[in-house]
Parts: C-alpha cells; structure tokens; sequence
C-alpha cells in the first residue's frame, strides 16, 4: 500500500531560519501518528507543507498527490482543524452547515446533525453564543461528518478542559478512525493522546528525532528507577538520560538488558512524555 505521506528532503527555510532541515518521512494508511515537538520546532511548519499552504525543497507527496500543485483536488480528501477560535463568532450554526455542504463535497449534513444532536448546540445558535467547549463540540460533528482520508489536527483541543479534551479524542477514536483514515496530531498535551496513538514522531530543531511505533516504545525503551546509591551503577550502563525525582534516579534506556536492570531498582515503560523530555534533553533515540 502507498504511503499517506511520503517526504524526501522536505526542507523550508524562511530567510537564514531553518525551520524544516532536510527531513524524509512516510507515514502509512490507518494510522494515529503524535506529530511532536517544543515550539518553533518545525512542526506546524511541516503541516502547512503537507497541507500545501507552504512552499518547500525537497519531495513531498500526500494521498498520491503534490500539496504545492494539486492542493485542490487534494482537499478533497484531507480535513485540517487548528484551534477551534477560526469559526467565525458571528455566524449561526445552520449557516455553516450551509456553507461547508457547499465548500466540501464529503461533507454529509446528516452525520453532522446526528452529532450534534447529542449536544446542546443547536441550529439557531451564533458561535459567539457558545462556550469554548461546545464550538469544539461543533467543530468535532462537522469535520466527523467529512468523508476524507487524511485528518490533521493541529492543537485542536487547545485551552480546553479536560472534560471536553476527553470527550473530543473519545469521539475521534470511536466514531470517526477506522483503518482506512489516517490521522496526524500535533499537541503540547501528550499525555491525553498516548492512548490513542499508533505512532510518534518527535521534531528538534527541524529534524526528525524519534520516528517509530508505540510497539516500538513498548519493545526497546525501559525506565530504571532506583536508590542514589544504585545510580553510579545504572550510568556505566549508558542510558539516554536521567533525572531525579523525589531523591529517586530515573534512567531511560534502548534496547537494554532488561534482566540485568531488574537487579538494580523498579523498570517501567516510558510515557510518551517522559520519552519526549529526554529525546529533547539530548537523549539519543
């Protein structure tokens, strides 16, 4: 099967800036892929690429197709959400409706209002009369609604609480994903999205850090959490990196004997966090 997104080379560069640096990356049908990285890492810059609303170097195909030559026909198939404050305030909720059937050929009103009939929005209201929860609510039935094969959600739960960030990837993951959507998500809030995701790429300073599956974190990452007098030990066994945390050591490793660690304190699989944290403290992935 061909890959959803295929990047060669990807590069962007806003004059002596280095925001995307030489990156390559595939990206296959149904998956759930954490795009991750600190700001101004070259994340949202990568998605504009994808999305076609930024020029780049380098090869870069999505659905089969050039984002920078052929992004009308490519809309087609792909749903982009930042954050939910770009519905415009003054518009009621049967006029976007409107306007989306129009905009998006995939766009099914039925669906939509069959979600949204499970909430307390309704038809009449403005979206300036609803809570950030509820536009999020809105926000979620429409692009559901959207038959399309590649959904980007850039932040999309951003100053929400996590009540509704809850219910938004609930929502996402139960009636929406199926094995021939692929998603991609950015967020700061990776602990609420590990559970959902079938794979992570992490971004620093424009390069690819970390690119594998949560298979693959499962299978070579450990935690070794052990006593200070332990942690001279621990080091001559090479971790990726280590922290303290209430007078405890916490060392991460690859592909270590996992026995042998046994013998010297508590393991545990990394969260997407942690491993996040020591991939951007230097850690070699």
């Amino acid at each position: 099967m061909n890959n959803v997104i295929e990047a060669h080379g990807l590069s962007k560069r806003y004059g002596r800036t280095v925001a995307v640096d030489n990156i390559d990356l595939q990206i296959s049908a149904g998956k759930i892929v954490g795009l991750i990285g600190p700001n101004g890492a070259g994340k949202t810059t990568a998605l504009k690429a994808i999305l076609g609303l930024a020029t780049y170097d380098g090869d870069l195909s999505v659905l089969g197709k050039s984002p920078a030559r052929d992004r009308a026909t490519l809309m087609e198939d792909v749903c982009f959400i930042a954050d939910v404050a770009v519905l415009p305030r003054w518009i009621r909720v049967w006029q976007l409706l409107e306007l989306t059937e129009k905009i998006h050929p995939k766009f099914s009103r039925e669906k939509c209002l069959k979600y949204l009939s499970t909430t307390k929005v309704t038809l009449e209201h403005r979206v300036k009369q609803l809570s950030k929860g509820m536009v999020t609510q809105l926000h979620l039935a429409i692009v559901m609604a959207i038959d399309v094969k590649l959904l980007v959600l850039d932040e999309p739960t951003l100053g929400l609480d996590i009540l509704y960030r809850k219910q938004f990837y609930t929502n996402l993951l139960n009636d929406y994903f199926d094995e021939q959507r692929t998603i991609v998500i950015t967020t700061h809030q990776v602990e609420e999205v590990e559970h959902i995701l079938s794979d992570l790429i992490f971004i620093k300073e424009g390069r690819i850090a970390l690119d594998c599956t949560m298979d693959d974190v499962q299978e070579q990452y450990t935690e070794l959490m052990v006593a200070p007098d332990k942690a001279a030990t621990a080091r001559e066994l090479k971790p990726l990196y280590e922290r303290v945390l209430f007078g405890r050591h916490i060392f991460l490793f690859k592909n270590a004997n996992r026995e042998q660690l046994k013998e010297l304190g508590e393991l545990h699989t990394p969260s997407v966090a942690d491993l996040f944290v020591a991939t951007m403290n230097g850690g070699e992935s």
